[in-house]
């Protein structure tokens, strides 16, 4: 039998980073990868099952893999949506042949080639429910996603956070955290291939290493990598806890030159009342007093966020109090969602559900609001020389980021004239949008 396979992976960065661990298995394992679909044996689909509209792009990318499938291909459903329904997505998706849920990632081969080797044509699954085998195990696999010259390391998984509306702790199981060691080996191997920023990822960066019995580890982390990566120019720092934000974090990040200036809290709201609901830090205090903090700190740094809009109960006046918490703090990003129902969630169970034109008047009242502050923002930088790392080229054009933005998330500098294909190039800027901006190469 043919030992090519496809990967599909969606969902967040998190996610990538487990597709391409599973990846390197299945590489090592004598499978080769295909980009289309029709050439392989193995169809497998790391799904993502955090909200109700990821759920749905997870089941049609299923669907239509099972409606063209061939005879001698099998079909796999592994990540997050797999974990929380397992079997209930034979339902979904009645071509399935395997469901592996994300706790062992690290089992794909021996699960493929289970499936391939069933001697009846029901489905297999593989869902351990135990949460502490998360992070354990890797099988040598690297815990990275490279993407150009920048590339994710996932530094934890899993979560033992309380959050009300959030399945994670339920998909992932509790935080485990990787040791210290494992993640600067995987630093300075990315260093050594050109990598030049790095990305650390985790359901919670701040709480690395809690579990091994470590105090404000995440600050000792990042002095390690940049001390033994010097060849990486940015450290970026993702998924920051409210309230776990130390001074030493502050001091870390303000006094090593590689850790970029850029730190992302997704706070959820900004009225107490709501966030005790959410189950959430409703020290709003502690929110401006840590920014003004960071501020002092790091003039310069550009601060990112998320809020959810329409979460059950929330009344116009806790709405207007997110709309002048915003407008008190400037963040320099914003992200907002609608709030989405997730069954098994404490959330699930509170009354008074917003209506959702409701949540989208509020969702589009919120992003207005945040458009000219975020503009500002960057129409400060006009005139400026800051360095963009180039991510492609086409068209007579050249689009990058600067330190003040995240891969895939975050805007983009687009670039006149001709510069290199990779690395950095230090561009003036001379125009600004919302989100993003224009600039020259600047040489001088």
């Amino acid at each position: 039998m043919s030992k090519k396979y496809f990967m599909l992976s969606l969902g967040c960065s998190k996610n990538t980073v487990d597709s391409q661990s599973m990846a390197q298995l299945m590489d090592a394992a004598g499978y080769a990868a295909v980009e289309e679909a029709n050439k392989a044996s193995v169809l497998i689909v790391n799904t993502c099952g955090f909200i109700g509209p990821a759920r749905e792009e997870s089941i049609n990318s299923l669907r239509e893999l099972a409606d063209s499938k061939k005879r001698n291909q099998i079909l796999i459903a592994a990540g997050c949506l797999s974990q929380i329904w397992g079997q209930k997505l034979i339902q979904e998706v009645p071509g399935l042949d395997g469901i592996i849920g994300t706790r062992r990632w690290m089992d794909i081969v021996e699960f493929v080639e289970k499936v391939r080797g069933r001697s009846r044509p029901e489905p297999l699954y593989h869902l351990p429910n135990a949460a502490t085998v998360v992070g354990s195990d890797e099988r040598g696999a690297r815990r990275v996603a490279v993407q150009g010259t920048s590339a994710y390391i996932k530094i934890a998984d899993g979560c033992r956070r309380p959050c009300a509306f959030c399945s994670i702790p339920a998909i992932k199981g509790t935080a485990v955290s990787r040791p210290p060691e494992m993640v600067i080996a995987e630093a300075k191997e990315l260093a050594a291939r050109g990598v030049r920023e790095l990305v650390l990822i985790a359901q919670d960066t701040t709480d690395y290493g809690h579990d091994l019995g470590l105090k404000d580890a995440l600050p000792n982390l990042l002095e390690s990598i940049c001390a033994a990566a010097p060849e990486v120019k940015w450290v970026r720092l993702m998924y920051a806890y409210p309230g776990a934000v130390s001074d030493r974090l502050i001091e870390v990040m303000a006094t090593r030159a590689q850790i970029v200036h850029y730190v992302d809290i997704p706070l959820q709201h900004g009225h107490p009342a709501v966030l005790k609901r959410m189950r959430r830090p409703a020290n709003v205090d502690w929110v401006y007093r840590t920014l003004e903090k960071l501020r002092a700190a790091m003039p310069d740094i550009a601060i990112r966020t998320t809020f959810i809009v329409g979460y059950p109960g929330e009344t116009e006046a806790e709405f207007d109090a997110l709309c002048q918490f915003v407008g008190d703090l400037k963040f320099d990003r914003v992200g907002a969602f609608t709030y989405s129902f997730e069954p098994g969630t404490p959330s699930a169970e509170l009354p008074n559900y917003v209506p959702e034109d409701v949540k989208r008047e509020r969702y589009e009242r919120l992003m207005t609001l945040q458009q000219p502050i975020s503009l500002g923002k960057n129409q400060a930088l006009v005139g400026k020389t800051l360095d963009v790392l180039i991510e492609g080229q086409g068209d007579g054009l050249t689009v990058g980021r600067t330190y003040r933005d995240a891969p895939e998330i975050d805007g983009l500098v687009v670039i006149e004239g001709k510069v290199p294909k990779a690395g950095f190039v230090p561009v003036r800027i001379t125009g600004a949008m919302e989100y993003d901006l224009t600039g020259m190469a600047n040489y001088e």
